[in-house]
Formats: C-alpha cells, sequence, structure tokens
C-alpha cells in the first residue's frame, strides 16, 4: 500500500510538472524576449514600405508598432518576398505576419488568423489607351493579366477572368504596376488602395469599373498559437472602441493623406 501511495503521489507531482510547464506559451516566451518578431513585406505602400526618410512604415507597420507599445516590448520587423511570408511563420522566425494578407480556405488551414483589421475592395487596373472600360472586358483569351504571386488576387483572376492568361510577380504589386506601365500586361488586379496609389505615381494607368471582391484583411499566426491568436483579437476589439484603428485605416488606406507625409 505505501509503495502504491508513493507510486500515486509521484504520478500527480509528475502531472503538476507537466501542467507547470505547459503555462508557458508563445505570448509568455514574447514577453520574456522582450521582443515582437513580425514579418512584412516592405515592397508596397501603403501596407509597408520604406519611405524618403529611410524608415519603414505604413499601415501594417504601424498597427503592429502600436501592438508592441501597448504590450510593452519592442518590435522588430523581418522583410520578406509575398512568397515567403508564411514559410518564415511556419518555421518560427517571427511570431506574427503584419500584410493585406486574406484568410483563405487553403490558408487559414495552415495558420491562425485574426479578427480582420481592415477590408479591401479588389479591382482590375489597365493603360489609358485601353479599349476596356469595366473588369469583365479582361476576361478574353489572348490577354495576359498580371497579379502578385500566390496572391488572392491571382485567383481572382482565375475565378472572374479565366479565359485571359494569368502572369505573376514575386516582387509584389509594385512589380505588377511597372510591368503594366511598361505595356507588358493587358491589364492586372490588386487591391483599390494599391491601385489607386499606382494610378498616380505612374499616370498612364486607369482604374476599370467594377468590384471584383471585397476581402476581409487579417494578421496570422502559427496554427497552435491560440493565445497570441486571441490576444490579437481582443486588440483588433480594443483598438476598435478607442477609434485608433479607424484612425489608421482612414490615414493610409482610405484617403492619399499619407503620401506628403512619407513619399
Amino acid at each position: 500500500m505505501l509503495n502504491l501511495r508513493k507510486t500515486f503521489l509521484g504520478v500527480v507531482a509528475a502531472c503538476l510538472g507537466i501542467a507547470g510547464a505547459a503555462k508557458a506559451d508563445e505570448m509568455d516566451e514574447i514577453l520574456k524576449r522582450g521582443e515582437l518578431r513580425v514579418a512584412v513585406q516592405s515592397q508596397g505602400a501603403p501596407v509597408s514600405f520604406v519611405n524618403k526618410k529611410g524608415e519603414r512604415t505604413g499601415l501594417a507597420v504601424e498597427l503592429a508598432k502600436m501592438m508592441a507599445t501597448d504590450l510593452g516590448v519592442k518590435v522588430v520587423f523581418q522583410d520578406y518576398d509575398w512568397k515567403g511570408l508564411i514559410p518564415a511563420l511556419q518555421a518560427g522566425k517571427v511570431d506574427m505576419i503584419a500584410a493585406d494578407m486574406t484568410p483563405t480556405p487553403q490558408r487559414a488551414a495552415q495558420l491562425l488568423f485574426s479578427r480582420p483589421m481592415f477590408y479591401q475592395e479588389t479591382v482590375a487596373v489597365a493603360l489609358k489607351d485601353s479599349p476596356a472600360k469595366s473588369f469583365q472586358d479582361l476576361n478574353k483569351s489572348g490577354l495576359n493579366l498580371g497579379a502578385t504571386q500566390a496572391s488572392s488576387y491571382g485567383e481572382a483572376i482565375k475565378r472572374f477572368m479565366p479565359q485571359a492568361t494569368l502572369k505573376e510577380f514575386a516582387g509584389g504589386t509594385a512589380a505588377v504596376a511597372q510591368a503594366l506601365s511598361a505595356g507588358r500586361l493587358d491589364g492586372a488586379v490588386s487591391d483599390l488602395g494599391n491601385v489607386s496609389n499606382f494610378v498616380r505615381e505612374f499616370g498612364n494607368l486607369k482604374i476599370l469599373d467594377g468590384v471584383i471582391t471585397r476581402e476581409p484583411l487579417a494578421f496570422a499566426v502559427q496554427a497552435n498559437h491560440f493565445h497570441l491568436k486571441h490576444w490579437l483579437d481582443n486588440y483588433v476589439e480594443l483598438i476598435t472602441a478607442d477609434r485608433r484603428l479607424d484612425k489608421q485605416v482612414e490615414y493610409w488606406w482610405n484617403s492619399s493623406a499619407w503620401e506628403k507625409d512619407h513619399k
């Protein structure tokens, strides 16, 4: 009986030890480290870019900075091409992705997404002298349409303009806009914020009529990081309530006011 009791107490102690160890999670690690490591793609204003002063900024960047400040830690950004964001997160190089990323079924099967930070309207763009008037006019055989590699924009082309040929670019939306402006594409698909920026920048582009899709954009964490995901959801609630989120979205996404300060 004594040996059985010792065995029982040993099992209980082991379980308590395991339970104690299990309390340490990704949030504990971030706080202990004193750093929030964030993957960004700094190739496209107004979400994430390097401004005229050489400073990293943009809507996703400023939201991540705000998060780190309120959490009481330092933010450390790591820059990747679009297709490198998810692998970097899955490899544990970063704690989260802060980008204009849509939580598609395929991505949500691999990652946990926060509540939407904001929403984007996906639109088509073409050269000013193009006969196309709406995005439906680009759904023709023989036309080459550009989109960021592995993006929801490419999926929109496949779904809504299947007769055209999709051309994907690893350099982000900026590379797509440059190719279109140079006449190497017949059209392109991206979000209204980026497209409006490039129409002003290049001068020879026009936005076509019609909204192709309206998509939620969210930040992402690893599939087993439930505490961090819930923290992000709670944070979105807080900055929505005190209107800090609205202020950031209005400045960076719904207007061109940021251009005079950063370009």
